[in-house]
């Protein structure tokens, strides 16, 4: 059912997915591919923006597309709750829902057995969760998440997997949630209605162990599914062991399939995971980091609720291609003055930050693309680090190390 065939050097393609590889890094695992999925094309390696509850804060349908964006995140537990599956059979799916023509993934809500561990029971069956609205009991099983996500309509689907906390010292619970995650994936498999038109992709757990990452690997594999996932990451686990787990993955991963690192957004750790063979990421930061009065730039974060940018008639980011800066940039529009003044009061500041926020991380993963294309992509990664700090000694030892495992040297001139 899910066979991909091979149909060309560079090209794979199954029901729902077409997946074509563009180019190589000449140095590092960087790849830059096209995916043709059910509501249109995508350009990898790219940034998915997060719309839990079918919508991104602080930004329209419309907005989110003049971004650029092509897919985005919707969470199935969330959505499964409210409006529920009466309202998104009644509406015909999320796409519907939230007024968006392109392409939509759904998590499978298998995260909130980590954040709502406190209301959540584990076992063979499934998760059994008392609903944060409410309080009334939910049992979200591999069949049901599949079911809940065959309803949504999402382009792409993930298995419910069994996730536990990376830096949990329980090694036996860890095999455990592993080997049910393998178990949960023929269930979801079993269970998926639509695979004409909806893509399940597999997560690969293990937690820090690279040897049980690598059985992991290998028996997600066996199970081919159009795209794989790289789970259970970004649960407060030291960066370098983040990287180690993700090279350790990609390397075992077959060329002609998307490969996905789930929960990843702070942007040194976006163009790191792209050196080291990722392609596909997702994170709530970018759009609650502006929320709380920040805008994601070249330089860096900056606080615009920091009193310095009260008399500052500039553009949220010189030179920056949003829609916010470019009105901004002719000293006629939006200011950091102006973000400045409303970062406390209306929620006109976040509205703003998130759209230039979103559109920050999609272009970083333009350029980053761009630059594989054009074999230069460790000199861009060079560039942007140069970017984020005065000088080499405070480049953070785990990017380095990460990086000179893929045969980039931050410590020396290029």
């Amino acid at each position: 059912m899910f066979g991909i065939k091979k149909m060309a050097s560079n090209i794979s393609s199954s029901p729902a997915l077409t997946f074509e590889l563009v180019a190589r890094c000449s140095t590092t695992r960087a790849r830059a591919s096209n995916v043709t999925l059910p509501h249109g094309p995508v350009q990898l390696p790219m940034f998915m923006p997060v719309a839990t509850q079918a919508s991104l804060k602080g930004i329209t349908p419309q907005q989110l597309e003049e971004t650029g964006c092509r897919l985005c995140l919707n969470n199935t537990y969330h959505l499964g709750l409210k409006p529920g599956k009466e309202v998104l059979d009644a509406v015909g799916g999320a796409h519907k829902l939230q007024g968006w023509k392109y392409n939509i993934l759904t998590d499978s809500g298998g995260f909130q057995m980590v954040s709502l561990l406190k209301l959540a029971k584990i076992t063979e069956e499934g998760v059994r969760f008392l609903s944060p609205h409410d309080g009334s009991p939910m049992l979200l099983t591999p069949e049901h998440s599949i079911s809940l996500q065959n309803t949504i309509g999402s382009d792409i689907i993930m298995q419910l997997d069994d996730v536990l906390v990376t830096t949990s010292p329980d090694a036996a619970r860890m095999r455990e949630a592993m080997e049910r995650s393998v178990r949960w994936l023929d269930r979801c498999i079993a269970a998926h209605k639509n695979p004409d038109r909806q893509n399940l992709f597999c997560i690969i757990q293990g937690g820090l162990d690279l040897e049980m990452r690598r059985e992991c690997t290998r028996e997600m594999l066996a199970r081919d599914t159009p795209g794989i996932a790289i789970g259970g990451l970004s649960g407060g686990e030291a960066k370098a062991d983040y990287c180690r787990v993700v090279a350790t993955c990609t390397a075992l991963l077959p060329d002609l399939k998307p490969r996905y690192v789930m929960g990843i957004g702070y942007p040194e750790d976006l163009v790191v995971s792209v050196a080291l063979g990722a392609d596909m990421f997702d994170c709530v930061w970018p759009t609650r980091t502006a929320r709380f009065g920040n805008a994601v730039t070249k330089m860096g974060a900056l606080n615009i609720r920091n009193s310095k940018y009260a008399n500052d008639f500039g553009p949220i980011e010189p030179g920056c291609g949003c829609m916010c800066c470019r009105a901004g940039d002719g000293g006629m529009g939006i200011t950091r003055a102006f973000v400045h003044h409303n970062a406390s009061k209306e929620t006109v500041a976040a509205h703003l930050l998130t759209i230039h926020n979103v559109w920050y991380q999609l272009n970083l993963m333009r350029e980053v693309r761009q630059s594989i294309i054009e074999d230069r992509f460790p000199a861009y990664i060079r560039n942007f680090f140069a970017g984020l700090y005065e000088n080499k000694t405070e480049y953070p030892s785990w990017a380095v190390e990460a990086l000179q495992g893929v045969g980039v040297d931050l410590t020396v001139d290029g």
